[in-house]
């Protein structure tokens, strides 16, 4: 009985799921798992479970997300409780349309956390980075096609998309770093900050220690505090 539900060879090898080929092949073998992929944004859990529930009883359905914006971005898996029911799947839902646009399946080695995110730089798939055609239901052109036409459209646009993706990268990097450094900060800071620098205030300091006051003539140019300088910087 088995024998009519063997499994397919698989499209492909996943390197980033540690496992071997021959563990990968072994994986599918077990598995019970779909991937389903060209799924459009608008495309809801709800609608997939009306229809991958056609072929048996679903376990869970994981939506593809943004990794970033945390939206869908055009997958998802969907798994079976039985081996057969997937099966089913591959035979009779590959190739069929969903929202107007037909939708691949594809046997998974099973779902961990962390694969429901893209892995494009951008945080959407990587097949949306490169495209160069516009599908509305994939939020239109292609990342880098969009980056492309929206510097074409400025005259001081002189960096590559990848270099675009890698300042944002470096930016929040360092907006988390930034975060953690003052999360533990002086008690009384009050959001202004010294434009004057370390080394004035110390000299103030030692200054007024020693002559007990200090002279409105011998005060060092410091500069001023002034609300929200983050923000202006």
């Amino acid at each position: 009985m088995s024998e009519l539900y063997s499994t397919p060879q698989p499209f492909y090898y996943d390197k980033k799921s540690g496992f071997t080929q021959e563990e990968f092949k072994q994986a599918i073998d077990k598995s019970s798992t779909i991937y389903v992929g060209y799924l459009s944004f608008y495309t809801t859990e709800e609608q997939l479970y009306e229809l991958f529930s056609k072929c048996g009883e679903i376990k869970r359905i994981i939506m593809g997300l943004d990794r970033n914006q945390k939206t869908p971005c055009g997958f998802c898996f969907v798994e079976y409780y039985s081996k057969e029911d997937a099966a089913d799947c591959i035979k009779y839902i590959n190739g069929s349309k969903l929202d107007e646009r037909l939708i691949r399946c594809d046997w998974d080695y099973g779902f961990k956390e962390g694969r429901q995110y893209g892995r494009g730089l951008s945080g959407g798939q990587v097949r949306d980075e490169y495209r160069t055609d516009y599908d509305p239901g994939r939020g239109g052109y292609g990342k880098q096609r969009q980056f492309e036409m929206d510097q074409f459209s400025d005259a001081n646009g002189d960096i590559t998309y990848q270099q675009q993706i890698l300042q944002l990268q470096q930016s929040q990097q360092q907006h988390q770093l930034y975060q953690q450094a003052n999360a533990g900060g002086p008690q009384n800071y009050s959001g202004k900050r010294n434009r004057g620098g370390d080394d004035d205030s110390d000299s103030y300091k030692r200054q007024r220690d020693n002559n007990g006051s200090v002279s409105a003539g011998n005060t060092p140019n410091k500069g001023r505090f002034r609300e929200r300088d983050e923000e202006d910087d």
